[in-house]
């Protein structure tokens, strides 16, 4: 079989392994980034092969300037949406930190009564 027949091309900025949703993003940032071992990611995505891993592993070594870019493309857009929903977060998201920050307070002024 053909290495990239292992692969989805959906989009310049979209590449899945055949048969799932999992982008190749996905496998190589446990690789990459995280140290992790072919066998730690098969663990972790249950739903690949070994031999996916293997295939999305020697396919960035293969094309590693190209997959690279992909992957700096990705962590950058990755970025830019975390910061888009730090400044807009989602309503329940919103009412959930409100939640949190005042029952910091509560435990903070229960451990000051407590210290006088």
């Amino acid at each position: 079989m053909q290495l990239k027949n292992y692969f989805n091309f959906l989009a310049p900025n979209d590449i899945r392994i055949q048969g799932t949703r999992i982008g190749i993003e996905t496998i190589l940032y446990e690789y990459i980034y995280k140290s992790r071992t072919p066998e730690e990611i098969q663990q972790t995505y249950s739903s690949l092969t070994l031999e996916q891993v293997y295939a999305t592993i020697l396919y960035y070594h293969s094309e590693k300037e190209l997959v690279s870019q992909y992957i700096a493309d990705w962590l950058e857009f990755s970025d830019q949406q975390r910061k888009a929903q730090q400044r807009n977060p989602h309503p329940t998201a919103a009412r959930l930190e409100k939640l949190r920050q005042v029952r910091e307070a509560d435990i903070k002024a229960q451990y000051a009564e407590v210290s006088d």
